[in-house]
């Protein structure tokens, strides 16, 4: 036969998971986070960024040059890096990348002439600043809230 002690054992860690969870369900929420949009128009070579459907910065940028491509549609970021170096073009450096497609990714350039026209190998290339606030809006908000729409 179980005794007082032994009951009380088994309950108190059941109750204590139970109130561990209310407490949770009556905290106050968490703030929700900002979505975040940015939108690359090719032919025009600049990119518009919107938090929760507010327009909040227009960037010139550089996409494809002739020979390559920069891939139109709407896409979600992928990896994430604040210091990272190409594989592929000699180890360029690539700044506050965010990969959105593959190996294509929106990130700062060191060629700041070059923005507002085509000159890259496909990659969307920003001011190092710009990449930055980019990098750290999506970063902050969540991966999750946010989209990255490259049109013509």
């Amino acid at each position: 036969m179980k005794t007082a002690n032994a009951v009380r054992a088994g309950i108190l860690p059941i109750a204590g998971v139970l109130m561990l969870v209310l407490a949770m369900a009556l905290a106050a929420p968490a703030a929700k986070a900002a979505s975040v949009v940015a939108r690359i128009d090719l032919s025009d070579q600049r990119m518009k960024i919107y938090v929760n459907g507010r327009h909040t910065a227009t960037w010139p940028v550089s996409t494809a040059r002739r020979g390559y491509r920069t891939p139109v549609g709407t896409f979600r970021p992928g990896r994430m890096h604040v210091r990272y170096f190409s594989r592929k073009y000699d180890n360029s450096p690539m700044p506050y990348s965010v990969f959105f497609y593959g190996g294509y990714a929106i990130h700062g350039t060191t060629a700041i002439k070059s923005l507002g026209r085509p000159a890259s190998h496909g990659c969307v290339r920003l001011h190092p600043e710009n990449a930055r606030r980019l990098f750290s809006l999506i970063k902050q908000n969540g991966k999750q809230n946010a989209r990255i729409v490259i049109t013509r």
